[in-house]
């Protein structure tokens, strides 16, 4: 297996005077175990001969795995960030100021929460005892702790110190989420999102040599307001993926009633070995999983494979493996180990369903028995189906004769959200929306009682149909 690779990102913004030390610190910095480094600078339009410093050190070490991007215009540090983070290739990222207030040699206390597998995100603390720091201005420490009080009520954390720009990261977490903020904001916002993606947040002490405004320091009032403004913003959103898919099952994440539902409806059918496909978030995994001798969740982006890992470690029955569903490969690691395989709101998204089916079939136990969720009726196609990536919708005989003829005999066919249909027309096909809103999802969900009890009786179609099929065999 290669090395992992730590991407270390440099916003310059005027810093002639310092760049060049940093870099040769960066490049001194001991790194722990096997980890490779990666060097991305990003230069916002420097006015001074910071761009001539950095393309003189590049220049001098052609073995230095080493990138400067420069900006066209002056956009702020968060955009610079930004760009870094788009340009990182490394497993693991962190945020390295150009002027000297952070200290390279601390690279392996940062880093050693994400290498060990604890945690997603690790700050570096300037007000946590331990280090040194230099001791400068009073009112500039109280905006901080203001400000990193204020972001911890919003983000529900505890941490001591928002505002440090020592912030290490796993990468693909970082890229994952929409970042806006063009200028300091960026650090508030990286830390609510981090903490609504329920990131793994650590900290750790370290040193601070802090600069003086005499000295070069930037950051001032004015910056502390829109931080400010960040924070409120922040507070009231749930911008935290990219995608419409994603979004959407952010927005389901919010109606844990609702999942109750789902998981009720498939619970008499469920056994002891169970394999989840697409596990996502784990809303479905954290129904079903308890009282089970194994159950295996699984999920094809890297990033719902870490958060299932991180959710359920403590649970021993859960494993969590990452699993191309329309891959033959990847199911030979389960060949014939469970009894039951899960697999809701996923068929639909896989080209070749068919292909699929037989693939899932490899993994059940003879005789064992596959729960199929999928949406219902082509009628209901639109713009969410389109954005989220259904290749279709299903109806009742279709879905039938698609599980016959792959290896599969029906035992039975449900019908489930009925009441959903309506909305998801109108929504979809009036509105047009891409995403479902997870103020509406939490609406919905305090209705659950009363959708469970009049769901049956509705005269129309439901959104969703649920097959449940016992593995054929073949002869």
């Amino acid at each position: 297996m290669a090395p992992a690779t730590l991407s270390i990102l440099i916003p310059v913004f005027n810093e002639e005077e310092f760049v060049g030390e940093l870099l040769r610190r960066v490049e001194a910095a001991h790194l722990p175990g096997d980890l490779q480094r990666e060097i991305v600078v990003v230069n916002d339009c420097s006015r001074d001969g910071s761009v001539e410093v950095i393309e003189d050190f590049i220049a001098s070490r052609p073995h230095l795995n080493i990138r400067l991007i420069n900006h066209e215009r002056n956009s702020g540090k968060g955009a610079a960030i930004r760009t870094a983070i788009a340009a990182a290739n490394g497993e693991f990222s962190i945020i390295q100021d150009a002027d000297l207030e952070y200290d390279p040699a601390e690279y392996p206390k940062m880093l050693a929460p994400l290498l060990d597998g604890r945690a997603d995100v690790v700050y570096g603390s300037r007000f946590l005892v331990a280090g040194e720091r230099r001791v400068l201005y009073y009112w500039h420490s109280l905006a901080n702790h203001i400000l990193t009080t204020l972001c911890n009520v919003a983000a529900d954390l505890n941490l001591t110190d928002m505002e440090t720009c020592y912030k290490a990261f796993r990468t693909s977490l970082a890229k994952s989420i929409p970042l806006t903020n063009d200028r300091f904001g960026i650090e508030p916002e990286l830390t609510i999102k981090f903490a609504r993606r329920h990131a793994r947040i650590y900290e750790t002490p370290i040193s601070y040599n802090g600069r003086t405004y005499d000295e070069g320091k930037k950051v001032g009032l004015i910056d502390a307001f829109e931080a400010l403004w960040v924070i409120l913003k922040a507070r009231f959103t749930r911008h935290i993926y990219d995608g419409s898919g994603r979004a959407t099952l952010d927005a389901m994440s919010e109606a844990p009633k609702f999942n109750r539902w789902m998981a009720d409806t498939i619970a008499p059918w469920a056994g002891k070995r169970i394999l989840e496909i697409g596990a996502g978030q784990g809303n479905m995994t954290r129904q079903i999983c308890p009282r089970r001798k194994l159950y295996i969740a699984t999920d094809f982006d890297p990033e719902y494979v870490e958060h299932l890992r991180a959710t359920f470690r403590h649970r021993p029955a859960v494993h969590v493996f990452r699993l191309d569903a329309s891959s033959p490969e990847d199911y030979r690691r389960f060949e014939g180990e469970v009894d039951t395989v899960v697999c809701l709101n996923v068929l639909e998204h896989i080209e070749d369903d068919a292909g699929t089916l037989r693939n899932i079939r490899t993994a059940l136990e003879p005789g064992g028995r596959l729960i199929l969720l999928v949406p219902n009726g082509p009628d209901a196609y639109g713009s969410i189906d389109k954005a989220i990536g259904h290749f279709r919708r299903y109806t009742c005989p279709t879905l039938q004769a698609l599980l016959e003829e792959n290896g599969y005999e029906l035992e039975q066919m449900l019908q489930f959200n009925r009441v959903s249909k309506p909305g998801w027309r109108f929504t979809g096909q009036i509105l047009k929306a891409t995403t479902i809103s997870p103020a509406g999802m939490r609406i919905f969900d305090k209705f659950v009682w009363l959708w469970r009890k009049i769901d049956d009786k509705l005269p129309w179609e439901p959104i969703s149909i649920i097959a449940i099929a016992r593995r054929k065999e073949l002869y």
